[in-house]
């Protein structure tokens, strides 16, 4: 049996038996030799019981937390691989991802940001449920539904806090500048949709898109982007997948697509050699158009599917800095808490069968951006991309 595979045996078997003793610690304890596989190196889990059976005897402080022992046993497994993208992710952590790549969740319809202070503060949207309720801009949020919220309150909790089902009536507790005492405001959740995809004119005719993530709806935003830009007279475009980390691989086929006739977009090669053929699909709506691809050191992942198919088939030049150099392949399956766990299964490689993982792709014109330019507000790279679309045409 490969390494691989003793590994994959490993985790299975870990969370298996963690589940399974999680419930019913001293029947687990009492079966583990019937439970351990054959396996040498994980014929020792039972040393794992061992260990904590000495914890709960001694350990001075409190032992009660069953739940971040799971975890933590999990999370331990997983690093033990040396894969930093084969991970355990806590039950609220994962429902902020599938809300990410689902491009919308059930929410107040406002910006939550914490400030440097650690205040939590809020910003409605237009004509969304906190807006209409009376939620007004730097309200600072200081309890939900009588739930205290405090500068040391992870963020990750207050957003479980405000955000929940369409539908339901949540109370925010706000402290107001002029006002004295806490206002407490009814707000009706309502489904919140944030697109991956932005745009505008940057000049007459060249049009900006910005893809934020690759989610469910990416390829459709980006045509519906590309369609609006040239009724206002786009000719040419700047696509920016700086910052993009990612998301779904179906998306990033079909949003190389638009841009691309024929071919394959990647190549996804399996830990025993074999591969699978992602092609071009359907027909695109940026296929003549002179682009200009923005990437950075976090355009990862799915995006670096997407730039890389670009740069292997001379279909626009890459812009920017080295990027992250993620094109790994990761199976997630999601456990009966809410939490999951993600396993690599494979790495991806561009057309040309260009590795990316742990390289990167290097841009065709490096434009780095310098912290003077951050404080003046400027953005070289783009302006790079304006004026080679402007010398090329």
């Amino acid at each position: 049996m490969n390494k691989a595979k003793i590994a994959l045996q490993f985790v299975l078997y870990t969370l298996i038996c963690i589940v399974v003793v999680g419930a019913a610690y001293a029947m687990g304890y009492a079966m583990r030799s019937a439970h351990a596989p054959a396996t040498g190196d994980v014929a020792q889990f039972g040393v794992f019981w061992e260990a904590w059976r000495l914890v709960d005897d001694h350990f001075y402080g409190d032992t009660t937390d069953s739940t971040q022992r799971t975890y933590g046993a999990i999370r331990g497994s997983m690093q033990s691989l040396d894969d930093p993208y084969t991970l355990f992710v806590e039950p609220q952590q994962r429902d902020r991802e599938q809300e990410e790549l689902r491009g919308s969740f059930g929410g107040i319809g406002a910006w939550v940001e914490r400030s440097p202070d650690g205040r939590i503060l809020l910003t409605p949207m237009d004509d969304r449920p906190a807006q209409q309720a009376g939620v007004r801009s730097g309200d600072e949020l200081v309890a939900v539904d009588g739930n205290p919220v405090t500068p040391e309150m992870p963020f990750d909790d207050v957003l479980a806090l405000v955000r929940g089902e369409a539908g339901a009536v949540v109370v925010l507790t706000v402290l107001r500048e002029g006002v004295e005492d806490p206002i407490d405001i009814e707000v009706e959740r309502a489904e919140i949709v944030t697109p991956s995809v932005t745009y505008e004119l940057k000049e007459e005719d060249v049009g900006y898109i910005r893809i934020s993530i690759f989610g469910e709806r990416t390829a459709d935003e980006l045509k519906d982007a590309a369609r609006d830009l040239e009724d206002q007279g786009a000719t040419s475009y700047i696509i920016d997948l700086r910052n993009n980390g990612g998301g779904l691989l179906p998306a990033a086929v079909d949003v190389a697509s638009q841009f691309l006739r024929d071919g394959v977009v990647l190549y996804e090669r399996k830990s025993d050699g074999t591969e699978k053929t992602f092609d071009v699909r359907g027909r695109g709506v940026l296929q003549d158009d002179p682009v200009v691809f923005l990437v950075n050191n976090g355009t990862a992942s799915a995006s670096e599917i997407v730039a890389g198919a670009i740069q292997d088939y001379e279909r626009g030049v890459l812009i920017g800095t080295e990027t992250f150099g993620k094109a790994s392949v990761q199976f997630i399956f999601d456990l009966s808490d809410g939490s999951s766990v993600h396993i690599t299964n494979a790495r991806w490689l561009t057309p040309n069968r260009q590795e990316i993982d742990g390289v990167g792709l290097t841009p065709d014109i490096v434009v780095p951006i310098t912290e003077e330019d951050y404080q003046a507000g400027r953005d070289p790279q783009v302006e790079q991309a304006i004026a080679y679309l402007r010398d090329n045409l």
